[in-house]
């Protein structure tokens, strides 16, 4: 118990990177007791080692790690640092892996399982959320792991798939576990506690930042064979966890969707540039039958023709007509973002983030993966350059029709 202490003290040391902690840990052989008792001329021959990261390190304050230690405690979390067995050694490879997890429910020995990680949008087409939970109905039903970051729209249809099929999935989320986000996920959170497992590399009591969200991407794609980017359009936060999963070297696939759709020109991109075609489960798996011959059962799955938990039909049928009417509304002025409209790649990217929608703030910070303040900042300017306009509660929609 003691020793732990030591690990949350390097892991919940502000001001210093996730990579200098690494580093630390490979200078101290990998002994976070020796870190804390080091000294400030040792700290600073540490690959990467900035003077004020050496500063940090000179707070020996256990509080921080006594108030993690005891909520973890009362919520039942293990903490499973790099240097466990339980590691997953396939997460353990990338870049820069995370000293630690906080682990609620059963995590799966990644390295000996097919996990599949899959992504898309917040803001889903009722064809792409139909078929991030089909599709991982049939994954979990051939006895793969469905990996996803509990967010809304294609990432809770994932989960829901997986759970239906009976199957194991896990959520990586980014922030502490007992602050769910979204709220209205709280049942798939206590679904997945139990049934699944639910990671996070924060502590309880952090809360869920967009600037968090790239971050946690590196997890998911990383615990993972594959990532399956289900719709993504294409200022879309989850292209950045296809990124990360084609630097860690894994594979990466895309459901096609209909040109000129918002929702897929992201992950159409992906396809024209590469990424794998994925119509159905098998699809997928096929790659790995023969590295997971005891894993993967090369049968039939039969899938149900309708998933609950999706808009209805009579919701659906509005829905699409008005995006489309927006995006063509004559008597909106034009914004050629090919030209030379003078805007910042901040706002290039909250503006087509909006493109054919009315979104809240969150809403846009997790769909650009931009810091809070960057996204008020841009959405400020946007709205005194009367490009965006703000409704009732917040809500932002474009003021142009965009080309």
């Amino acid at each position: 118990m003691a020793a732990i202490k030591y690990w949350l003290w390097l892991a919940t040391m502000p001001g210093v990177s996730n990579r200098i902690k690494l580093n630390l840990l490979e200078h101290f052989d990998n002994d976070p007791e020796d870190i804390y008792y080091g000294e400030r001329e040792e700290y600073l021959l540490v690959e990467g080692m900035t003077k004020p990261a050496a500063e940090a390190l000179g707070n020996k304050s256990m509080r921080t790690a006594d108030r993690v230690l005891g909520d973890c405690e009362r919520m039942g979390l293990r903490i499973v640092t790099i240097r466990d067995s339980e590691y997953p050694g396939r997460l353990s490879n990338i870049y820069d892996p995370p000293v630690l997890l906080y682990v609620q429910g059963r995590m799966p020995q990644f390295d000996e399982e097919v996990a599949i990680a899959m992504v898309g949008t917040r803001r889903p087409s009722p064809y792409g959320l139909e078929m991030s939970e089909k599709l991982a109905f049939q994954l979990a039903g051939l006895g793969a792991v469905v990996v996803s970051g509990l967010a809304a729209g294609g990432d809770a249809a994932a989960h829901r798939g997986a759970l239906r099929a009976g199957g194991l999935t896990v959520g990586v989320i980014g922030g502490g576990h007992d602050i769910v986000y979204p709220r209205e996920s709280r049942y798939l959170y206590e679904d997945l506690a139990v049934r699944g497992a639910i990671l996070s590399e924060y502590p309880p009591g952090t809360e869920h930042m967009g600037s968090h969200f790239p971050v946690r991407n590196r997890i998911i794609s990383g615990l993972c064979l594959a990532t399956v980017v289900v719709e993504a359009p294409e200022a879309s936060g989850t292209l950045i966890t296809a990124d990360r999963a084609l630097e860690q070297g894994r594979d990466v696939f895309a459901l096609p969707g209909q040109v000129g759709d918002w929702h897929c020109t992201g992950s159409n991109l992906l396809l024209r540039d590469g990424a794998g075609v994925v119509t159905d489960a098998w699809d997928i798996l096929s790659h790995y039958v023969d590295r997971f011959p005891h894993k993967i059962r090369n049968v039939r799955v039969k899938t149900p023709k309708r998933y609950g938990g999706g808009p209805s039909e009579e919701k659906e049928k509005p829905e699409k007509p008005v995006a489309a009417e927006k995006e063509k509304e004559p008597k909106l002025p034009l914004l050629d973002l090919t030209g030379n409209h003078g805007l910042t790649d901040d706002q290039i990217r909250v503006v087509k983030a909006l493109r054919g929608r009315t979104l809240q703030v969150d809403d846009l910070i997790e769909e650009t993966q931009l810091p809070t303040r960057r996204v008020l900042s841009a959405l400020t300017i946007l709205e005194i350059d009367k490009i965006v306009t703000q409704s009732g509660g917040k809500r932002f929609a474009l003021a142009v029709t965009l080309k």
